[in-house]
């Protein structure tokens, strides 16, 4: 299927009606002898007879049971105006949603979103719903909404169709079962260059694909690299298009927008110049670097200090890590990781370098395994996978390789500026 804004249409048959018989008893309730009990002595809860004797009052043994099966027979409900209300997530979803999809799971949550994992009621193919809520948050999206109408790639994430209301958005797209790039880096310890190139090639295609296209995706980084399916075979997909640009009706190819991770940022957006999409190479660059070391090019306690870092170029390929790399692929990371956006190697100049094309191509063995990890000396903390502590048992990196939420803003490179040593290579 395309990438179409195929809404449906609004007259869409809708059952909203449940059959009484959903709620079947699932055992049978022997009532033994009725206990007499007194009333308790609480206003509203006993009432007196003309000789001024107390009633009593016949407690059912199987009253509760009743109440159960008539809270089981709610748990499904309608509001006013037709919308399924789900009582475990208290979410009221479109009726022509619920009509064409059953909801299984909340996968995500975002400050103006949340991602659903649903089953396609007639093919039971499985599917994620981004639920966008509020204006603020259709604001928000509105720019990855752009971009996913446009692309149709099998290395980018692709949108099946789109339903709007009032309030919300639904984009329904692919769901990525396999987890994120750095999910299978931490669950495999290392990759080899096989391994590697084969990784960057899928990257780099569907990069291509969208630089072709006139989008430049501006966020590349491990987290937005997602499996299609847990097996080593899976194809990767890009997404998260919540930063990305499209090239201008007059063919104007730079944007000025600061936006990016610090470690993934490339030197020019630092440089507050403008820029175009070989900043998503430099990324590239970053991500190549980690497949084959572990550790992050630029690395560092504070974000001043990457970024400094970043702007200045500095990163280290002779450390012990590094002995036993190749030398193409060193020079691949080379020929991205270029401050001179200019000699950088472009998305298509990369599918042809020598080590992608020879590395791609031969089977996975175990000629330069790039420890990334455990053998590395590199473990995780729970506070790392959460994205939010430093690295303290590893010598080698000095921040955990989640991300997290950081964000380089403006006010972070005027801060930047005040460096003497900053405002030299600015200038």
């Amino acid at each position: 299927m395309g990438c179409k804004d195929s809404k449906l249409e609004k007259n869409c048959d809708f059952d909203n009606k449940f059959s009484e018989s959903t709620i079947k008893p699932v055992y049978e309730v022997n009532i033994p002898k009725m206990k007499v009990r007194k009333a308790p002595r609480e206003k509203g809860r006993h009432r007196r007879t003309g000789t001024g004797r107390q009633t009593t009052v016949v407690s059912n043994p199987c009253s509760n049971a009743y109440s159960r099966a008539v809270k089981s027979k709610r748990k499904r409900q309608t509001d006013k105006t037709g919308q399924v209300r789900r009582s475990c997530s208290k979410t009221v979803y479109d009726p022509r949603i619920t009509a064409r999809y059953d909801i299984k799971a909340v996968i995500g949550k975002g400050s103006f979103s949340r991602v659903v994992r649903v089953e396609h009621r007639i093919t039971k193919q499985p599917y994620a719903i981004k639920l966008i809520e509020t204006p603020k948050g259709k604001e928000a999206f509105e720019a990855e909404l752009s971009v996913l109408r446009r692309v149709n790639h099998p290395n980018v994430i692709r949108l099946i169709e789109v339903f709007e209301s009032n309030d919300k958005i639904y984009m329904v797209m692919e769901l990525a079962t396999g987890g994120n790039l750095l999910d299978r880096i931490e669950a495999h310890g290392y990759f080899t260059e096989s391994d590697a190139a084969r990784v960057l090639q899928m990257i780099l295609c569907g990069a291509s694909y969208l630089h072709s296209v006139g989008i430049t995706h501006r966020d590349l980084k491990l987290e937005n690299l997602l499996y299609y399916h847990p097996g080593n075979d899976s194809r990767i997909m890009i997404t998260d298009f919540g930063f990305a640009s499209t090239r201008k009706p007059n063919g104007n190819v730079f944007m000025h927008t600061v936006c990016g991770t610090p470690q993934y940022i490339a030197p020019e957006i630092v440089a507050r110049r403008p820029y175009t999409c070989a900043v998503d190479m430099w990324a590239i660059g970053v991500i190549t670097y980690i497949l084959l070391s572990g550790n992050f090019p630029f690395d560092a306690k504070q974000d001043a200090l990457i970024l400094k870092l970043v702007l200045k170029g500095s990163y280290n390929l002779s450390a012990e890590i590094w002995e036993e790399v190749s030398d193409e692929a060193k020079n691949f990371v080379q020929a991205l990781l270029q401050c001179n956006p200019q000699q950088r190697m472009s998305a298509a100049h990369a599918l042809k370098h020598p080590w992608i094309m020879e590395e791609s191509r031969s089977p996975s063995s175990g000629r330069r395994k790039s420890t990334t990890l455990s053998a590395q000396g590199l473990p995780y903390t729970a506070s790392q996978k959460s994205g939010s502590g430093w690295s303290v048992h590893s010598g080698k990196s000095v921040q955990s390789l989640r991300s997290g939420h950081r964000r380089v803003g403006v006010h972070h490179l005027k801060a930047l500026e005040t460096d003497p040593e900053i405002a030299e290579i600015i200038r």
